[in-house]
């Protein structure tokens, strides 16, 4: 690596525990089966390197083989660019539990919008994974130790991550990285399945200089556990740490007002939530990055029972007038007016809506990336 090159993040995936009482998903468990995983590449480079978590995990994880691979469609690689994945030059590798691994550099160019293709041979039973449970993408899994076969058959497809919380690739040391760290309206929930169209996608596209990589949980809070540690609790893992990093993006609110009425806890308060941007704006600033805000997006038509919703729309709104007119943050990119019905501000507006009253459609990604100045992203 010479001084004119990096390893910075190209690629990165939010995890949460399987063993959380709060569940949108079930996590599983893995035994002498391989598991074929697309990862979308936010960003290119001369070389990548993969990295592997064992997180949550209660006991120590086996990788039996690992290759990657120029993804072409669905389970499908590209066969002549499939190589295996060594750590230390070893290609397999035990990671104890609650660990992490980076594999050795893979000596193949990948651009911006590059589809990897990892695949993971488990051999011994693994409990339920450390995952990633929204992530608008598909994990392909067949029976025994397949990671070398171009094309895998008789896969059970999922709509889950395992196991994987990035992509480095080595590009120009002064690449600049945004960290989208948020819920759903960032891991992409309502997007197309597979067609890299969530907010964070859109944004990318706009991008004439750096990129953005997505750690965004769907039902992640700010201040409360579950979904996920809280964002404030992530920053440091999820911000802090990914190489390059030099602006953070942050969504946060829906859900510290209206998940609780899954497990019975009290929605946040204006001035609990006011608190709980206030601190991670000083905690950017403290580390040296810009952090650009947005507002709590519209969910007055949510479906989903048991959430308390007229009683904080309120909140909503008071919050949102003081990010409107807050100078604490770099900027505010204001999605909640974006993608409102303007004759009914509470409520996401159909040609945005993906049907379920609280999450956007393509067509509201996109809405919401137009919602964020690129020109201040990096400036």
């Amino acid at each position: 690596m010479s001084d004119t090159t990096a390893w910075v993040a190209g690629f990165r995936s939010a995890v949460i525990s399987p063993y959380e009482q709060v569940k949108l998903v079930e996590s599983r468990g893995f035994a002498d089966e391989t598991v074929r995983q697309v990862l979308h590449l936010a960003g290119g480079g001369a070389q990548f390197r993969v990295h592997l978590t064992n997180l949550y995990g209660r006991t120590p994880l086996v990788i039996g083989a690992a290759r990657v691979a120029l993804a072409k469609t669905g389970s499908e690689i590209i066969a002549e660019t499939d190589t295996v994945l060594r750590f230390d030059g070893a290609d397999q590798i035990t990671i104890p539990a609650g660990g992490a691994a980076i594999s050795d550099p893979v000596e193949l160019a990948v651009a911006a919008g590059t589809d990897l293709s990892l695949s993971l041979y488990l051999p011994e039973p693994t409990e339920l994974a450390t995952l990633s449970h929204q992530p608008s993408e598909i994990a392909y899994v067949a029976p025994g130790k397949v990671a070398a076969v171009p094309t895998l058959a008789a896969v059970e497809e999922v709509p889950v991550r395992f196991f994987v919380t990035g992509v480095d690739v080595l590009a120009p040391a002064d690449t600049p990285i945004a960290v989208a760290l948020g819920d759903s309206w960032f891991e992409g929930v309502g997007s197309t399945t597979s067609a890299n169209l969530r907010s964070v996608d859109a944004l990318n596209s706009r991008l004439v200089r750096g990129w953005a990589v997505n750690q965004g949980i769907g039902g992640n809070r700010l201040l409360t556990n579950e979904i996920g540690v809280p964002g404030l609790d992530r920053f440091t893992r999820d911000v802090r740490s990914v190489p390059g990093a030099t602006t953070v993006l942050i969504n946060f609110g829906i859900n510290d007002l209206i998940l609780g009425g899954m497990s019975g806890e009290p929605p946040a308060t204006t001035d609990q939530l006011i608190a709980g941007f206030t601190e991670i704006a000083r905690r950017a600033h403290e580390a040296g990055l810009t952090i650009h805000a947005a507002t709590i997006g519209p969910y007055a038509a949510c479906v989903y029972p048991g959430m308390p919703i007229e009683e904080t729309l309120p909140t909503r709104r008071q919050v949102n007038e003081w990010l409107r007119t807050t100078t604490l943050f770099d900027t505010v990119f204001d999605v909640a007016r974006a993608v409102e019905d303007p004759t009914r501000p509470d409520f996401i507006a159909p040609t945005y809506d993906c049907g379920d009253g609280m999450h956007l459609n393509d067509a509201g990604h996109r809405a919401m990336a137009e919602t964020i100045d690129i020109n201040a992203l990096f400036a």
